[in-house]
């Protein structure tokens, strides 16, 4: 799949529903559905189109449930997880348990991670691009310096 590009503002309505930007619209494959979930590490939800969900199912069903750590991850990571679709008049409707799970309020972002969409209530998102612009440099540092695939590089 495309990396999936950009980050859009939003509001959700009294129903739980979200009007999918025109822009994240025209990059996703809308038909084939998706899944959403709560995110591993952050205080948001992860929406997954299928051909990715289906990519990472592929590795996680090859975890041993005979192991404890592995069982234990599987439920952890799958607790929650719905499947959804954007309706004919380019809504997604989450769900009120996963929106208390992320505390989406009125106003939430929606932002690109490579191949997935991650769900932000506004006020969390903007708390946590400003905790780690701080320490970003190094973090870029650490995570890519280094990088040699032999390819041209990253500038």
């Amino acid at each position: 799949m495309t990396p999936i590009i950009g980050t859009y503002e939003c509001k959700i309505d009294d129903k739980g529903r979200l009007l999918i930007p025109l822009a994240l619209k025209k990059q996703l494959a809308i038909n084939d559905g998706f899944v959403l979930k709560r995110s591993v590490f952050q205080p948001c939800l992860e929406l997954y189109p299928m051909a990715e969900w289906n990519a990472m199912m592929a590795k996680v069903n090859k975890l041993n449930r005979f192991v404890k750590k592995h069982d234990d991850f599987i439920r952890r990571f799958s607790a929650g997880v719905r499947l959804t679709d954007i309706d004919v008049n380019g809504r997604l409707l989450i769900p009120k348990d996963l929106q208390g799970i992320a505390q989406v309020k009125k106003d939430i972002v929606l932002s690109s991670a490579i191949n997935i969409i991650e769900i932000w209530d506004k006020d969390t998102y903007e708390k946590v691009i400003a905790d780690t612009a701080v320490n970003f440099a190094d973090l870029a540092e650490d995570v890519m310096g280094n990088l040699n695939d032999g390819s041209d590089g990253l500038s």
